[in-house]
């Protein structure tokens, strides 16, 4: 047999097993996909659902904590449910940080991975089930279903340390915001979108005091002014007191865009809100979603995926965690 006959078989049984192993490695890691758990935990989706329908049913603040929790979970590096890691001796938990203020709830993230591991022990992860939780508590608010979908792991340690570099705070320019979205791969529609989850739930007054006090910020609608006064009356308010004021006072409990014709006039509270429908990037998309709840909720449902999508941990990569607040022992 000549030289080229050998090269030729040797480059045929090489690329062989390289196609072997790489289907070895996709069989073990499909990455994200539809019904994930469709053979190993069938009724894992459902349970999800229905455990979000009870717990919206008596705690109806809840679903805004959902939503909140794909952004500060998904948004740091990875979606990975390090969100959800609770503080230990060496590390801070995510929860505690400045940026995740304001946060609460996460103990119904618990009960539904309690309701799902007594169906399905060790198989559903806290990463899927705090993005379909997400999901469904979109749907609670009026919102459109999304279809997500599954297959990630949950990382082992908390990105607390990091978080100020991913999360951006809401009194950054919007160039910051821009650019930290567009690195996840969300355009400038997806992120107008994704702010208008800030038309359900509450501002605490800590984040937007600096707006009043010690004089009143004048690109604010002096007819809301009068509002937000009442609402938070002190120049140093309390952390720890409940005091807030509605992102939307007219549809505070449903995902629509009343927020965009809201900030359109002047009653955004973050300065982000402001910043939104004024600048030149975003304000097109401000006024068509002001206008058209089918095209906010296309962008939106578009934005969530992506964001839910970002860097998963899938395979073998992490592990499923027994409980949602502490990374499983390794013996």
């Amino acid at each position: 047999m000549g030289a080229k006959a050998l090269l030729f078989f040797a480059l045929l049984s090489f690329s062989a097993v390289s196609v072997r192993q790489a289907f070895a490695e996709n069989e073990e890691d499909p990455g994200l996909v539809m019904n994930f758990y469709k053979d190993t935990c069938p009724q894992a989706e459902d349970i999800i659902k229905e455990q979000v329908k009870l717990l919206y049913k008596r705690h109806k603040n809840t679903a805004f904590s959902w939503l909140r929790n794909i952004f500060h979970d998904c948004a740091v590096q990875s979606c990975d449910a390090s969100l959800l890691l609770d503080s230990t001796r060496r590390t801070l938990s995510e929860k505690e940080t400045d940026r995740s203020f304001g946060l609460r709830n996460f103990r119904y993230l618990d009960e539904i991975k309690e309701a799902v591991e007594r169906e399905c022990p060790g198989v559903v992860s806290c990463a899927d089930i705090l993005v379909l939780s997400g999901r469904d508590g979109i749907v609670a608010l009026g919102g459109p279903h999304i279809p997500l979908k599954t297959g990630r792991r949950d990382g082992r340690k908390s990105r607390a340390d990091v978080i100020e570099e991913y999360l951006p705070d809401h009194n950054e320019s919007i160039s910051v915001v821009l650019d930290r979205f567009a690195s996840m791969g969300i355009d400038t529609p997806g992120l107008v979108a994704l702010l208008g989850a800030h038309s359900v739930g509450r501002t605490h007054c800590v984040k937007l005091v600096h707006r009043l006090y010690p004089e009143v910020d004048p690109a604010l609608n002096p007819d809301h002014v009068e509002h937000m006064l009442y609402k938070c009356p002190d120049a140093i308010p309390d952390p720890k007191a409940v005091q807030y004021v509605r992102n939307d006072r007219g549809t505070p409990m449903v995902l629509d865009n009343n927020y965009y014709r809201n900030i359109l006039d002047n009653k955004g509270l973050l300065l982000v809100d402001h910043q939104l429908a004024t600048d030149k990037r975003t304000k097109p998309y401000v006024k068509k979603m002001a206008k058209s709840q089918d095209y906010f909720f296309k962008e939106f449902s578009r934005a969530i995926t992506l964001l839910s999508e970002n860097n998963p941990l899938t395979g073998t990569k992490g592990e499923i965690r027994k409980q949602c607040t502490v990374a499983n022992k390794h013996h």
